[in-house]
């Protein structure tokens, strides 16, 4: 049984530890918010799927072999002749700052339909469904497909989760504002950061409009403060782990990955909380969007404190 399903746009990421435009040496790997979390998710023993487009290219081929490596089901990938797999680069002007690069304009991800993606979840059956706000942003037919995906899932009983991700770059405030607000509508679980909130609601006190609305849960997360889980019930908190940070990227989507671990383990919000700002913690760690995802025995090593040897 496939516990969860996650559609978007997967890319060729490339790394380089100064600034790009010196040339040097470059890591070459995966990148894209929901097969991060897929990764993360099957890491943590669940059975989780991608569904998205590649090109016909090497990177396509990357795309799925690292997604099939990792345990992520890519049955519902499509491959897109004469159009090319994105990629993403991130290089690193100063010490502590990430710069990221994006070339994916008319990539073969943004050919995302909404017949393919209901015909995934409709094969899938899945527990849950998890988007991100990137999608939506890539072109008219991928922001169709997650309307369309959403409402259907929701409509079949599926729990629906959201992750806001706003990114700038791929479209503004104004122009996503209308487009997550109606998909909200379909929507279950909410992952936002405190200046994501106001894109899902104008009211002063948006995480209480948006249970209102019936979002069954808002998480808001604080980076380095830790994050808070608001529901009918009431609101709990969780602090960030004391680790140091060699990598901020993917932290967002490793959290939204220990979180809906944590849910399909049935566990209550303040230990959802725990297993998310767990998983957080061992991302920013290491370098790279996903590598240093825990699995399910690697989670309680945190616990041992700082310069601990495990032997």
């Amino acid at each position: 049984m496939t516990e969860v399903l996650t559609f978007g746009e997967a890319m060729a990421s490339l790394r380089t530890p100064g600034p790009l435009r010196l040339g040097g040496a470059a890591q070459l790997s995966v990148a894209g918010s929901e097969s991060n979390v897929a990764i993360g998710l099957a890491r943590l023993g669940h059975d989780v799927a991608w569904a998205g487009v590649v090109g016909d290219d090497e990177p396509g081929a990357l795309v799925r072999r690292t997604l099939r490596a990792e345990g992520v089901g890519t049955r519902f990938v499509r491959t897109a002749a004469g159009a090319f797999t994105g990629f993403v680069a991130f290089d690193r002007p100063a010490y502590d700052i990430t710069r990221v690069s994006y070339h994916r304009a008319g990539s073969a991800g943004s050919t995302l339909t909404a017949d393919e993606c209901v015909a995934a979840l409709t094969a899938a059956a899945p527990a849950l469904l998890h988007l991100t706000g990137i999608t939506p942003a890539l072109s008219p037919t991928a922001r169709e497909a997650t309307l369309t995906a959403a409402r259907t899932a929701r409509a079949a009983g599926v729990r629906v989760t959201f992750d806001v991700n706003h990114r700038a770059r791929l479209w503004s405030r104004a122009q996503a504002e209308p487009v997550l607000r109606e998909l909200i509508a379909s929507v279950d679980t909410v992952f936002a950061s405190e200046d994501e909130l106001p894109l899902l609601s104008p009211s002063a006190d948006p995480a209480a409009d948006l249970l209102a609305r019936g979002v069954a849960e808002v998480v808001v997360t604080a980076g380095a403060a830790g994050a808070r889980c608001h529901t009918p019930d009431g609101t709990v908190s969780r602090p960030a782990l004391p680790v140091t940070v060699v990598d901020s990227v993917g932290a967002g989507d490793a959290f939204v990955s220990g979180y809906l671990s944590a849910v399909l383990d049935a566990l209550p919000p303040q230990d959802r909380l725990t297993r998310a700002t767990a998983s957080g913690a061992f991302c920013v760690g290491g370098r790279g969007d996903w590598e240093s995802l825990p699995t399910r025995d690697d989670l309680a090593l945190l616990a041992r404190g700082p310069g601990h040897a495990a032997r």
